[in-house]
């Protein structure tokens, strides 16, 4: 299929809001980011965004011991077990409720959850048996006073602590103990934030939102538990001691006289009995405070608001890590408590920390600003330090060969994202207002942005610095901007003023002032082709306007349209440009002659979701809906298109058909998802979103508020992000696009996750995979690979690839038709990005794209980007083996010179000594 898009990966958001939490081997950490988790592999340097989906934002996350099973639990308490071996749902809960907490037990057999002041003990799905099991209730204690907040399991998995808002920790017990049946610490004077168990010991540490940590000191070990033969609570082993009393009241004499002859016998049992019970109470659990430690007192004594938002703490190593309001982070070693190591972060709250299971890395996230860093403690340095936008992304560029995306936002941040491995690797901060478009240069050095603080700024990514500023003589607020093909001149136009400037790239001049709209521009676009320097400009007055900027630059050609201009877009061949209407429709022009070629009605197909707090149905507020971002695909036959909606719509150019529609998201924490509000929140005076709360219903006085001001905390108010497309681009290789959404920057890729379809080109009845072998083994090659192809299996035509000899590969390609070289090259450069036999799969490009044959240019490109990357890897390894070579080499001449003076030396010595008793 061709038009098989499937989500590939999440980037421009690294993290929302939830727990963050290392892989057992420490090499991954796994990130919430939204309703979807992300994990960023450290060691490979690549993050991957899993395809399964939550209905809401998660907020709790844990992983199995073993690594298998992934437990996620959304803000609705929707629990979801996933399999990190198929990324697939094995099985789902509803708790009803938001939960706090929840971990899995060291042995893998329960996991424990806090909603509330209530935490439930349930069984989990273990592969350790083979054997599927789904939630079931263990255990479930309600003896909290207040919200649960923290948990820890023991090392034997036998107690669980409990912290809690009403400052007290709990320590309840899987199964029933003869010696334990509930135990409650206090000591702390604010809720608790972290509780932790020792390792191999019941010994316990808790930290309190305060800055107190408390040290706890029991008096037995994991082995003096005694579990009770009868699974009941003790208060029901007292019922039925009471009864079984009752039940043996009879005449104590004719006892006495049957069991004259067994007294010392019924003497030795009691005494048994009672040294039971003593010993049994000699080994009750107790806990005993060995001390309580402040720690952040210069924090607080500064500012009285800063307060200890995380905790955690390394059994192994005995590192406790703890987190401030203030972005600040100690490191402290127990149980001593010795401050290690200090360091600010940023200035927001710290909300997650998780500890790596080696202990040298720990990972931090802040989710006011999207920040997730991992500082490796021990030798101060930074793993891992990426942050998204603060805002949403309002617009996207691809480079020319598609390995680069850069985006800009409402917080007037530039960010260049790699896409082989989903990071950030450079920020520009220069822009001091909201980002409204991105170009990129033809020539892959440099990108132009512009911005509502009046400039348009250019950017090297060689030195990634800020090398030209282009400014109006009058303050303007630029809304969008162009590049040429020969990237020599740069557009932009404002949208409060209805005048479009021309800049020169290399002297940073303005050349001209085009003027003649009659309305703000609201989109500008070259023609891509080198030789021409056609400007189209899209306005509010109904009108499209094509110029000749370096012939006539003030002449241009109008064309008439019937609803206002959104954007423009130019076919890659530059013979035709697409317009986007505020009435819902995308019409087709030629630039030739300025007629139009065709139309495609896309309003209904866009859809409109409901907001929470809309007075009209769904079907009223699709006749609003617009494109406000259209792109042509890399070939030119297909159109993308977005707007204020969840869906992306796909359209062939000649049929003007829709092929298919993309949901970008099913996120109900999200506004404007849902067609239809939920009878829930519909009561007899209408929407609970559209009644106004009041606090004051009792006396004469009601406050009433001002428009658009919301009763209670600025920073905790109840308003969802609206769902909408900002911007959306097409790959140059035609594999993929990005979508710039509320979400962040979502990738669809044609190559996206394990895909189990089968799809083949020109298949024939004799193409079979055993065919495809028995003529490998013919050394029939050509027919091997041409059946490979038409499979379109990468691990066939990998295995045909890599059993044809060099010296045959020429051969082989030389009788492929055109058709199967373009696919056997996209084969190739997917198979370049892992493989380890580079030199035979260029020979392999070398033999394909050599001669008379016609490449598309989009599987060029897609060469061009993984030869980049392989080029960039090998260069690194080049130099460093370069350089070690050159000083074994310098050190291995220098050693046989030492070794001559030291001859030279010893000879003088021993001539001397010679001379010495000679003359003596």
């Amino acid at each position: 299929m061709k038009f098989n898009y499937k989500f590939s990966n999440l980037l421009g958001t690294v993290y929302k809001r939830g727990d963050i939490i290392f892989t057992q081997d420490g090499n991954c950490v796994i990130s919430p980011v939204g309703n979807r988790i992300t994990i960023y592999n450290l060691k490979h340097n690549k993050s991957n965004t899993l395809s399964v989906e939550g209905r809401f934002n998660y907020t709790a996350i844990d992983l199995s011991p073993n690594g298998s099973m992934l437990l996620a639990i959304n803000e609705k308490g929707e629990a979801q077990m996933i399999s990190m071996l198929t990324c697939a749902v094995v099985h789902r809960y509803k708790f009803r409720q938001h939960v706090n907490a929840v971990k899995f037990s060291p042995d893998g057999k329960y996991f424990a959850a806090c909603c509330d002041d209530t935490v439930f003990i349930m069984t989990a799905p273990s592969c350790f048996t083979g054997e599927f099991r789904s939630f079931v209730m263990k255990r479930v204690f309600k003896k909290a006073h207040d919200e649960v907040t923290c948990l820890d399991w023991s090392t034997c998995s036998k107690l669980l602590a409990v912290g809690s808002k009403d400052t007290t920790t709990k320590i309840y017990t899987v199964d029933y103990l003869d010696n334990l049946s509930m135990y409650s610490l206090g000591g702390h004077t604010d809720k608790v934030v972290g509780v932790f168990f020792e390792k191999k010991s019941l010994d316990l540490i808790t930290v309190s939102r305060n800055g107190q940590v408390c040290l706890w000191e029991a008096n037995i070990d994991s082995d003096d538990l005694v579990t009770s033969e009868v699974q009941i609570s003790h208060r029901k082993r007292r019922k039925l001691a009471k009864q079984e009393e009752s039940d043996d009241d009879i005449d104590e004499k004719n006892v006495v006289e049957k069991d004259k002859e067994y007294e010392s016998d019924d003497e030795q049992q009691d005494s048994e009995v009672k040294s039971n019970k003593n010993n049994t109470d000699e080994k009750k659990l107790l806990y005993k405070k060995l001390g309580r430690h402040y720690i952040g007192d210069a924090l607080r004594s500064a500012d009285y608001k800063v307060k200890l938002t995380a905790a955690q703490y390394h059994k192994a190593t005995k590192l406790l890590v703890t987190g401030f309001s203030s972005g600040i982070f100690f490191l402290h070693e127990m149980p001593d408590v010795n401050l290690i190591h200090t360091l600010s972060i940023s200035e927001h709250r710290i909300s997650s920390i998780s500890i790596s299971p080696p202990g040298d890395w720990i990972a931090f996230g802040c989710p006011h600003i999207g920040q997730l860093l991992v500082w490796e403690w021990q030798s101060e340095q930074y793993v891992m330090k990426q942050q998204g936008h603060s805002l949403d992304m309002t617009c996207l560029a691809y480079s020319p060969d598609g390995l680069y995306i850069v985006t800009g936002g409402y917080d007037g941040k530039v960010k260049v994202w790699n896409t082989s491995t989903g990071f950030c690797f450079v920020t520009f901060n220069e822009h001091k207002s909201s980002v409204t478009s991105i170009v990129f240069s033809a020539n892959k050095k440099f990108f132009v942005s512009s911005s509502l603080d009046g400039t348009v700024r250019c950017y090297d990514l060689t030195r990634y610095r800020n090398f030209r500023t282009l400014t109006a003589a009058t303050l303007v607020q630029f809304s969008c901007a162009a590049l040429d093909g020969s990237s020599e001149l740069c557009a932009a136009a404002g949208q409060d003023v209805f005048d479009i400037y021309l800049w020169s790239i290399k002297f940073g001049k303005l050349l001209d002032v085009l003027g003649g709209h009659e309305a703000p521009v609201s989109c500008l676009a070259f023609s891509p082709a080198l030789t021409s320097s056609r400007l189209a400009s899209a306005s509010w007055d109904k009108t499209v306007r094509l110029w000749d900027c370096i012939e006539s630059s003030s002449d241009c050609e109008t064309i008439q349209l019937t609803s206002d201009a959104l954007q423009v877009a130019f076919r890659p061949d530059g013979e035709e440009i697409a317009v986007s209407t505020l009435d819902g429709n995308i019409s087709l022009f030629s630039t030739a002659s300025c007629e139009q070629t065709g139309s495609i009605e896309g309003r209904n197909d866009l859809g409109a979701g409901r907001a929470d707090t809309d007075l009209v149905t769904a079907n009223t507020n699709l006749k609003t809906k617009a494109f406000t971002t259209i792109c042509y695909s890399a070939d030119g036959t297909c159109l993308l298109g977005g707007g204020n909606s969840k869906n992306i719509c796909l359209y062939s150019v000649r049929e003007a058909v829709l092929i298919k529609k993309f949901v970008i998201t099913q996120n109900r924490s999200l506004d404007a998802v849902n067609d239809f509000i939920n009878r829930r929140f519909l009561t007899e005076f209408g929407n609970m979103a559209l009644i106004e709360e009041r606090t004051e219903l009792e006396g004469g006085d009601v406050a009433i508020r001002l428009p658009g001001v919301r009763d209670g905390d600025m920073a905790d108010r109840r308003v969802k992000p609206e769902v909408r497309v900002h911007c959306v681009r097409f790959s140059p290789t035609g594999e993929s696009f990005a979508v710039a959404a509320t979400e962040g920057l979502l990738v669809y890729s044609q190559n996206a996750g394990i895909d189990g379809t089968f799809r083949p080109y020109r298949l024939d009845s004799g193409s079979t995979p055993q065919t495809v072998r028995q003529h490998l083994k013919d050394r029939s090659w050509g027919h091997a690979l041409l059946g490979a192809i038409q499979l379109n299996e990468l691990t066939i035509i990998q295995e045909c690839v890599e059993s044809v000899p060099p010296s045959d590969i020429e051969l082989t390609v030389t009788s492929l038709e055109e058709d199967y070289v373009s696919r056997l090259l996209n084969s190739l450069a997917r198979l370049l990005e892992d493989s380890r036999h580079l030199e035979h799969l260029l020979l392999w490009v070398k033999a394909a794209i050599s001669g008379k044959r016609k490449v598309p240019p989009n599987v060029l490109l897609a060469l061009e980007k993984v030869l980049t990357v392989k080029y960039s890897q090998l260069s690194k390894i080049c130099d460093f083996n370069k350089y070690t070579i050159r000083c074994i080499k310098t050190v291995g001449e220098m050693i046989p010179k030492r070794e001559e003076e030291a001859m030279d030396t010893s000879d003088n010595e021993s001539s001397g000594r010679g001379t010495f008793s000679d003359t003596d």
